[in-house]
């Protein structure tokens, strides 16, 4: 289970990357378009695209600034150890699915099995926070019985 752990953390990792890779190409991209952006006789068309362009990298500096967040996060979730109880960095079966507590990441495909990527802050992961093997819950009018917890 320590394996699994491992490498469903590295993959909420390499999701990660790949939003910080996507923003750090859009705000170089943006950059270079307001600097290739040369000034016409239309003076007000320039400054709109300019500031559409600004515009446009504090978007992806914002999306960027949470996504480093979100690595931090993952960076104090332990990878090792079985918990009792589910708790971040926990790996939760339940009868209507597989969820890795960390991060909101989606659905992670490993060795033929998917498991979700929730933040213990999600409605999902507020609920199976705490929880252990043999808990029950119901969300959103869908019971939910827990399998096992490791």
């Amino acid at each position: 289970m320590g394996d699994l752990k491992k490498e469903l953390h590295q993959l909420c990792v390499n999701h990660v990357r790949k939003i910080m890779e996507a923003a750090e190409l859009a705000i170089a991209d943006a950059q270079k378009a307001s600097t290739d952006d040369t000034k016409s006789s239309a003076g007000d068309k320039y400054e709109t695209g300019r500031e559409m362009m600004q515009q446009e990298t504090n978007r992806n500096m914002a999306q960027l600034n949470e996504a480093n967040k979100l690595l931090v996060a993952l960076n104090r979730i332990p990878t090792t150890g079985i918990s009792t109880h589910a708790e971040p960095g926990s790996v939760i079966i339940t009868n209507n699915g597989n969820f890795y507590l960390a991060i909101s990441a989606g659905s992670l495909a490993h060795q033929g099995k998917t498991y979700f990527a929730v933040s213990p802050a999600s409605p999902i992961g507020n609920m199976l926070n705490g929880k252990k093997a043999g808990d029950e819950f119901t969300l959103n009018g869908k019971p939910y019985k827990i399998a096992s917890v490791a």
